[in-house]
């Protein structure tokens, strides 16, 4: 089945990249990664604020300051995870 197929290839790859002990990410990977998630998580913390506060511009002070103190608490947070899982 075609189904079959499909998981048996995605089983062969996860296996292939497990072996393969040089499979480390970029820095850079890393750094795309904390930009993105951020982006939503900041979204996230404005809309709260905002149910929260009542107030448009408190909201976006709130989501400007995280923004940039959890993009950097991120990076750490994945460059000291590859170190401990490889």
């Amino acid at each position: 089945m075609f189904v079959d197929k499909v998981f048996e290839k995605r089983i062969e790859e996860s296996d292939s990249a497990v072996k393969d002990k040089n499979n480390k990410q970029p820095k850079w990977v890393s750094v795309a990664k904390s930009v993105s998630w951020r982006a939503v998580g900041t979204v996230d913390t404005m809309v709260i604020s905002y149910f929260v506060t009542g107030e448009i511009t408190m909201a976006v002070s709130i989501g400007s300051f995280e923004v940039f103190s959890k993009m950097v608490l991120y990076y750490f947070h994945e460059r000291v995870w590859e170190k401990f899982t490889k």
